[in-house]
């Protein structure tokens, strides 16, 4: 698992995919992304930082891209079937997951671990009442062996998945350098700005301060997924790139990503 220290941001960011902005100048970059199951580097480049301050935590994504390409338009399409960037935020019981494509198509889910949802506990308010929520059960991964089916192979076991829950107040926004969905130009790639409110996180603190103290661990996820067809077939994993190495091409293992620590420095 690797690190990374998130300085605090001068003075709150716009969000419009444009990553010339000076707070992205001074931010530190993370590594060119890798393979999530084998560590060996990319086939294009992903980098990716983070900054925050009272009201948001912020993320920036620079993907290299010769052909940016994009087709799903509808909120919460499974925008991981084509190119995409993602970001994971542990919550000890429970994780966020966000993704967005090149078309700012937004995809969101909020996973909440099962052996944690019973009577009492802190997830037992309305907002995850499985009778009413559009959730269903997760295993983590798609093996078909019959033994890891169901449950996947995490040793928590299942999550519940909620389809329908958002965080409030989230911004985002891409920027094409190129002519998406054209494949008689080359493009450079394309850029994504992201703001996720600390007021919508109460459920991933954890009884971790919101805005962070400085010196606060989180656990958070980084990641790109890339479809890449050879011969009228899709690549089969599809490449799966990320900041942390996971040894396997499972997104959903909180253990295994990049520990982020809030710093009060300001960059």
């Amino acid at each position: 698992m690797t690190s990374y220290t998130c300085h605090r941001a001068r003075e709150p960011i716009p969000i419009d995919g444009d990553l010339t902005k000076i707070a992205w100048r001074n931010a530190p970059r993370s590594p060119r992304f890798v393979d999530m199951a084998t560590g060996d580097f990319a086939h294009f480049d992903t980098r990716a930082a983070a900054l925050w301050d009272d009201e948001n935590f912020y993320v920036a994504f620079w993907i290299q891209e010769p052909f940016v390409e994009a087709q799903l338009t509808e909120r919460d399409s499974l925008i991981f079937n084509e190119n995409d960037v993602e970001v994971f935020i542990d919550g000890g019981d429970c994780y966020y997951e966000f993704e967005i494509n090149a078309l700012g198509t937004v995809y969101e889910v909020f996973f909440l671990w099962q052996d944690a949802f019973r009577a009492g506990s802190r997830f037992d308010p309305v907002e995850f009442d499985l009778r009413s929520r559009d959730a269903l059960s997760f295993g983590g991964n798609f093996d078909r062996d019959g033994k890891t089916f169901w449950r996947g192979t995490h040793p928590r076991g299942c999550r519940w998945a909620f389809l329908d829950w958002d965080l409030a107040g989230m911004k985002s926004a891409v920027q094409v350098d190129g002519k998406i969905n054209d494949r008689s130009v080359v493009d450079r790639g394309w850029s994504v700005e992201l703001a996720f409110p600390w007021a919508g996180m109460k459920w991933l603190a954890n009884g971790r301060a919101l805005p962070p103290r400085d010196g606060d661990l989180w656990r958070m996820f980084f990641g790109r997924f890339e479809r890449m067809i050879f011969g009228g077939r899709d690549a089969n994993p599809q490449p799966a790139w990320c900041w942390s190495k996971h040894g396997v091409y499972d997104t959903h293992l909180p253990e295994r990503w990049t520990e982020v620590q809030f710093s009060t420095e300001v960059r």
